[in-house]
């Protein structure tokens, strides 16, 4: 494992294997009069114990999630008490007391504010329950008030260092949060220049894209003017003539009716959006839509699902475009699904979302699906997934969603069929006629 995936560094756990071992070598030191300790040797072994337990204490805890901190300081408590016991005969006497300050520093770092006094309070007990043999076998006479004085003062250290290592450790956990949303808020933000750079030059290519397709189709019309003037003027000529060349005169005339109205979708795409706003529902302009394109033969075999909320709040729309934006959408959906038929879902409903209330219409089929590569690329002019098409018709009902300030998202599973979702904002709440009326009189 990298230093980096470290908790702490190597460096940190040497220094602190060096600094339990410099502990071990020093001798024993007793206060005057005490009684002479066990071997060293058994102190030596319980300080080994301290520090392979320090360095592995987070595996234990990461072994035992939900009381691995708990027991961790019970086990530190556990080693101090018994470090007492072989360090003198009389282990209120033993000067390696401040090994209680491991326990109560590691209460601190897990627990808040209160576990901290609670755990430092058990180890103040602990420490202080070595007074019991000595009053039980000399009475509370026997000990000198200054002795008495020293232990309350090494009891409050123990407080001491605990609720300030735990202020410590409260701060940095309050620091390490404010850096986790500021870093979460800087992604956020991050994502959406992203997002914002990619609708711009995207915005960049399409106006570009505009200006040439205007050029071209005004360039365009005026030669298929004459020769649709021309093939009409074959045509009834040759009436009565040679067959042969009435037909071609027809077909010439067909061909240039189609690429006219071609002309006229790229002068749709390229010319300005103007639009007049109108605060309405949305149910009666889908519904219209979808009552249009269901009585076209190519909806014969599709069932319709409808799924409307129950309370939709009016919106700021162009009845005219919007009605093109959902044809559109209806008309390639009954496509996709081909001759066999299927479901279409219709959904609509108000979401909150970006502090703006929006009305969403879900456009569903069963039909095959768009591959992961072209959902990206499908609302750009000139892409298409049909075998005829020339690509604009999503252009357009991005265009013209995009004027009325909303957005145009697709989702789909190869298989699974697509699901496009048209979002558009709530109208402001606006005086009706009676109340501007009421008002100016």
């Amino acid at each position: 494992m990298a230093d980096e995936e470290r908790g702490t560094p190597r460096w940190l756990d040497l220094l602190w294997l060096l600094f339990l071992g410099a502990l071990a070598l020093l001798p024993i030191v007793q206060a005057p009069g005490s009684p002479s300790p066990d071997t060293p040797t058994h102190k030596q072994i319980i300080l080994l114990l301290i520090g392979i337990f320090q360095l592995a204490e987070s595996g234990f805890i990461g072994a035992v999630p939900r009381f691995g901190e708990a027991l961790a300081v019970v086990v530190k408590l556990a080693l101090a008490t018994i470090l007492m016991t072989h360090t003198s005969a009389v282990p209120i006497n033993s000067r390696y007391y401040p090994i209680y300050y491991l326990p109560v520093m590691t209460a601190a770092m897990y627990f808040g504010p209160l576990g901290t006094l609670l755990w430092t309070l058990v180890a103040s007990a602990t420490y202080c329950s070595f007074l019991i043999p000595v009053v039980v076998q000399f009475g509370i006479h026997s000990i000198d008030p200054a002795d008495l004085a020293e232990l309350a003062m090494r009891v409050v250290f123990f407080f001491l260092v605990g609720m300030t290592v735990n202020r410590f450790v409260v701060e940095y956990r309050h620091q390490t949060q404010r850096y986790r949303l500021l870093a979460e808020n800087l992604s956020e933000t991050n994502q959406i220049l992203k997002k914002a750079q990619a609708e711009a030059r995207r915005a960049e290519r399409l106006a570009a894209l505009g200006q040439l397709s205007a050029g071209l189709a005004h360039e365009i019309r005026n030669p298929l003017g004459v020769i649709k003037g021309s093939a009409e003027i074959l045509h009834q000529r040759l009436a009565s003539s040679d067959d042969l060349a009435k037909e071609l005169s027809g077909y010439i005339y067909t061909e240039v009716n189609r690429l006219s109205a071609l002309v006229s979708r790229f002068l749709d795409f390229a010319r300005p959006t103007p639009l007049e706003l109108r605060q309405q529902e949305l149910t009666p302009i889908v519904e219209k839509s979808l009552k249009y394109v269901m009585e076209q033969q190519v909806a014969a075999r599709i069932t319709v699902h409808r799924d409307y909320a129950a309370s939709i709040p009016n919106i700021m729309v162009d009845e005219e475009f919007c009605d093109r934006v959902f044809t559109n959408l209806f008309l390639n959906a009954c496509e996709a699904m081909g001759e066999q038929g299927g479901e279409l879902k219709v959904r609509i409903h108000p979401v909150e979302t970006r502090g703006r209330t929006e009305v969403v219409v879900e456009i569903e089929d069963t039909g095959p699906g768009i591959p992961a590569e072209s959902r990206e690329q499908i609302f750009n002019p000139f892409v298409t997934t049909k075998q005829s098409g020339v690509g604009l018709g999503l252009a357009i009902v991005t265009k013209i969603v995009d004027a009325h300030g909303g957005t145009v998202r697709v989702t789909s599973e190869p298989g699974h069929g697509a699901c496009f979702q048209v979002s558009l904002p709530v109208a402001e709440s606006q005086p009706d006629a009676s109340e501007m009326e009421h008002q100016l009189q």
